[in-house]
């Protein structure tokens, strides 16, 4: 029998613990083990039920969500968390992302993505939904003209962040350099690298260049 994913949830609103907890256990692999109110109690609860996934409101009461991973930060993190959050301001999303969250959903995209983001985080990814991450890659954009991001073709054997990755690559953009950027880990960076150079069928960054120059992703 597979294991399930254990899943906290932290919200003072009742009605959105209610709809994620009735989205999320239509996965068989997931077990919501509990839910928090407040942010003060948060640590306790989820080092209590052993949770493996936290999904946390960033505007709790009595302890914001900022405060909360902070708290993880200084004691140890005792379970993965997902940020969820009214906001898609860039400040806040990277803050929570360097203070150890693993993804950040924002409350509208939060029924299309959280079973996607909730999969990705417990296998050791870093998850944004699909407009966070169009906001970050179109942020970056602006400030480099030799990005042609317009041009991802649409049938490519990889998917958007990899075309994202091989064209900062192409770009000469280091790993740590890629991960600042992109708000991702240079462990996460280095994954998907790999993974790349193994569907592309190539041993070298070379052959990541001549991909992105063939198709059209950096502009000459």
């Amino acid at each position: 029998m597979t294991q399930k994913i254990k899943i906290h949830l932290a919200d003072d609103h009742l009605v959105l613990i209610d709809g994620l907890t009735n989205l999320l256990t239509t996965v068989p692999d997931f077990e919501i083990v509990g839910s928090s109110s407040n942010g003060l109690t948060i640590l306790d609860e989820v080092t209590a039920n052993n949770a493996e996934i936290l999904i946390l409101d960033l505007s709790m009461p009595e302890k914001d969500g900022i405060e909360v991973l902070k708290e993880f930060q200084q004691k140890g993190f005792p379970c993965k968390v997902i940020i969820l959050s009214s906001y898609d301001d860039l400040k806040i999303i990277k803050e929570v992302m360097n203070l150890g969250a693993s993804g950040y959903l924002t409350k509208k995209c939060a029924g299309e993505n959280i079973i996607e983001a909730v999969d990705a985080v417990h296998q050791g990814q870093e998850y944004f939904c699909n407009s966070v991450r169009e906001k970050i890659f179109n942020t970056f954009t602006e400030n480099n003209p030799k990005l042609n991001k317009n041009n991802f073709p649409e049938n490519s054997i990889l998917t958007s962040r990899e075309l994202e990755i091989v064209t900062l690559i192409s770009l000469e953009y280091s790993g740590k350099e890629i991960s600042e950027q992109l708000f991702i880990s240079t462990n996460t960076v280095e994954t998907h690298r790999k993974n790349i150079m193994k569907k592309l069928q190539t041993k070298n960054t070379i052959g990541l260049v001549k991909y992105a120059i063939k198709n059209n992703l950096i502009k000459s």
